[in-house]
């Protein structure tokens, strides 16, 4: 049974006005404004997450115990007890960027890490529902809170760049990516020193997706989803943005040589050992 949508909004103000939740919608509408810009974000395209439960005491979580719940379809062990903000299924960023607090989310995983229940603000009559590449998001942060990683968000949008890149024959596989893109400027390996991950293409919203997600993010921050788009975690929302947005400039480096009619010859070996023997800089 569902609890009425009264009972799910009795908690969510006190949510929504922690200063630290308020310095992250600052965030979510700036983000979001700059993802539909781009246009990495048609229609209700992209979504985000960020584990806040750090925000909040013990006591403050204990409040949410006993609201009905979702079942999960596996069990997230590590997230119990635990409070995200997510980005509304179905929703716009050009919407989020104007009022967050509408078109978003905060869901909270019961004890056993095998359910959830939505604590939302009003969308029109309905409550507004995670995600629904919620399954990726869960594994993410629970692959995130095994590691005592500091990395708290998880941001996903259909960057344009990057689709068409990997439709184009050869480019379904980590290390052609790696090598392609970041030959294309020096200043590249400083952000991704490690390279960045690959993920053959696989249905959206989807446990497999989930899982291969967690693997190609082990070694890596910032990933991309064949023919899908790319993803990112980081401590905040400008710096996941910050890596899809250097990955989409080197691709449209690599695109701009192609359209003059040359095949751009990239940095050396010689050159990429260089660079990776200079580091670490900070820029």
């Amino acid at each position: 049974m569902i609890a009425t949508l009264d009972n799910f909004l009795n908690f969510f103000p006190d949510i929504v006005q922690k200063k630290e939740v308020q310095a992250l919608l600052k965030e979510v509408s700036l983000v979001s404004g700059y993802l539909w810009e781009r246009g990495w974000a048609e229609r209700n395209a992209g979504n985000f997450s960020v584990n806040i439960s750090g925000y909040f005491t013990k006591k403050e979580l204990d409040k949410l115990s006993s609201y009905p719940f979702f079942p999960l379809n596996k069990a997230y062990s590590g997230l119990a007890r635990s409070l995200f903000m997510i980005s509304g299924a179905g929703t716009r960023m050009r919407q989020m960027a104007q009022n967050p607090v509408a078109h978003l989310c905060f869901i909270y995983i019961d004890a056993t890490g095998t359910a959830y229940h939505i604590i939302g603000g009003d969308k029109g009559d309905q409550t507004v529902k995670p995600t629904s590449e919620l399954a990726a998001h869960l594994a993410i942060h629970q692959n995130l809170r095994q590691k005592k990683a500091v990395e708290k968000v998880v941001l996903h949008a259909h960057v344009t760049e990057l689709i068409a890149l990997t439709q184009l024959p050869g480019f379904d596989n980590r290390e052609r990516l790696n090598q392609i893109l970041l030959g294309m400027h020096p200043e590249a390996l400083y952000f991704f020193p490690q390279g960045f991950g690959f993920v053959p293409y696989l249905l959206s919203g989807t446990e497999q997706l989930a899982r291969q997600t967690v693997v190609a993010l082990e070694k890596h921050r910032t990933l991309i989803w064949e023919k899908h788009g790319c993803l990112s975690v980081g401590t905040n929302f400008t710096e996941t943005f910050d890596n899809l947005d250097l990955l989409a400039k080197l691709a449209r480096i690599y695109f701009l040589c192609k359209s003059a009619g040359v095949e751009p010859t990239g940095l050396t070996e010689g050159q990429m050992a260089e660079i990776r023997n200079s580091m670490p800089i900070v820029l």
